[in-house]
């Protein structure tokens, strides 16, 4: 699985996933500055799961069109520490159970819900 980080994701939990052998670009410090569309257009040309704290990516996908392959993981999540999103996606992404590709798949405390796209 291919990951790309969008700015508001921490980048501990980009190095804790990185260290767990991901492959996960950092738009913060690969791709500072881009907007949500470009960074959207960099994962379908990379097909990278994108991963970000943004909602304007579930507009971006069912108002403008947009369709991220890999698909989009938000994280709903108001008060963590900088390394617990890269934490809980390792363990969710080992139990296999959740499909990511062709979805919009919104992560909030005790909660995951889908919404297929493609």
């Amino acid at each position: 699985m291919k990951l790309l980080a969008n700015e508001n994701f921490p980048f501990q939990s980009v190095r804790i996933l990185r260290d767990a052998g991901y492959d996960i670009t950092a738009a913060g410090t690969d791709f500072s500055g881009r907007l949500d569309n470009e960074i959207i257009e960099i994962a379908q040309r990379e097909n990278r799961t994108i991963l970000t704290f943004d909602k304007d990516y579930g507009e971006l996908i069912f108002r403008k069109g947009y369709r991220p392959q890999a698909g989009v993981i938000f994280m709903r999540w108001d008060d963590f520490q900088p390394e617990e999103p890269g934490r809980y996606l390792i363990e969710l992404f080992k139990s296999k159970q959740i499909q990511f590709e062709g979805f919009l798949t919104v992560v909030s405390v005790g909660t995951i819900r889908q919404r297929k796209f493609l």
